[in-house]
């Protein structure tokens, strides 16, 4: 037999248990994202690794690899939120440390083209300075 006194318990054990149930569906369909946002961040530091980022942005490719590792870690845990926040950004730094490398890369051509520039203008100047 139920009185007054019970129901407020009975409706604050049923909230509760409810609230359990979605914090758990939560964290298993978070599974697909996290491995996923893992995966695609992997080759993204794979990509900045191979754009030699660790030579041209070594603090952001080490930053890179470890959030990767501390989101391995994560997944290995089924702590999927935390390795899908991990992951996310291990992309952008992989993803900055290619571009960091790209861009020294580009310099680096453009630089020797405008040497090249100057060399050949010099030559030029020379070639119609010379009495003829």
């Amino acid at each position: 037999m139920m009185n007054k006194n019970s129901i407020p318990g009975l409706l604050t054990a049923c909230t509760l248990a409810a609230a359990a149930l979605t914090l758990g569906g939560c964290t298993s369909s978070m599974k697909e994202p996290a491995t996923t946002s893992v995966a695609v961040s992997k080759a993204a530091v794979d990509n900045a690794a191979g754009a030699d980022g660790a030579q041209f942005a070594p603090v952001e490719m080490a930053a890179a690899r470890e959030k990767m590792a501390r989101a391995n870690q994560a997944m290995a845990a089924k702590d999927y939120k935390t390795a899908l926040a991990l992951a996310d950004q291990a992309q952008v730094d992989a993803k900055l440390a290619q571009s960091k490398a790209n861009s020294a890369k580009a310099q680096a051509v453009s630089d020797a083209l405008q040497e090249d520039l100057r060399v050949l203008r010099e030559e030029l100047t020379r070639a119609n300075n010379k009495p003829q």
